[in-house]
């Protein structure tokens, strides 16, 4: 294979953002979350909060910039979150196609669906653990971060099923759906990383 891209949904709380960090130093790949953002503007020419502002959200037409900026930049014309989407996926498509990489989310399994290096798995927790997770990352009790994880999830989930067409985390949609309730983290990493091993016959790679 020319190169691993390793795509990773989940939902908050679930320990994604880790278990794509431990998989990403276990074959040696580049990890990409927002990073995709610097990308993005740079290619295009926008400030970043730009691209924050519409960040895995659905958003209206977005007023960037003055008469000669949307004169000269060819995404200017219509700045909506479509064109957003579009200068993002352009750089998640140029990733793929030519780095190992792990991808966070930005609806990367769609993009990439046809690179046959492609591995997706969406990652899952029970709501209690996850809850709790996120309680402690805020600093907050149950209740509020229960409501942060609700409000964050609709909008993540609207932006997949916008832009894809498909179901935020429905299993036929990725290669693998696992909870990390069940095994950790860490557990998590290594099954998913045994699985991919296996389906690209790597079972001696070394990262």
């Amino acid at each position: 294979m020319d190169n691993l891209i390793i795509s990773v949904g989940r939902q908050i709380g679930s320990g994604g953002c880790e278990i794509a960090q431990m998989l990403a130093r276990e074959f040696g790949c580049k990890f990409y979350d927002k990073e995709i953002i610097n990308l993005a503007a740079e290619k295009s020419g926008f400030n970043p909060k730009v691209f924050e502002r519409c960040d895995e959200s659905h958003g209206l037409i977005q007023s960037v910039g003055g008469f000669f900026e949307r004169l000269f930049n060819p995404y200017s014309n219509s700045i909506s979150s479509e064109n957003l989407f579009q200068i993002q996926s352009e750089v998640i498509f140029k990733i793929g196609k030519n780095e190992n990489c792990v991808i966070m989310g930005r609806c990367a399994d769609y993009i990439l669906r046809n690179n046959p290096n492609l591995f997706s798995v969406f990652i899952t927790a029970d709501d209690d653990v996850r809850f709790k997770e996120v309680a402690r990352r805020l600093d907050s009790d149950y209740e509020t971060a229960r409501k942060f994880v609700l409000k964050h999830e609709t909008e993540r989930a609207n932006y997949y099923n916008y832009y894809t067409s498909k179901t935020w985390g429905a299993a036929q949609n990725y290669d693998l759906c696992i909870n990390s309730s069940i095994l950790g983290w860490e557990g998590t990493a290594n099954l998913i990383s045994s699985i991919i091993r296996k389906k690209f016959n790597l079972l001696t790679l070394q990262a």
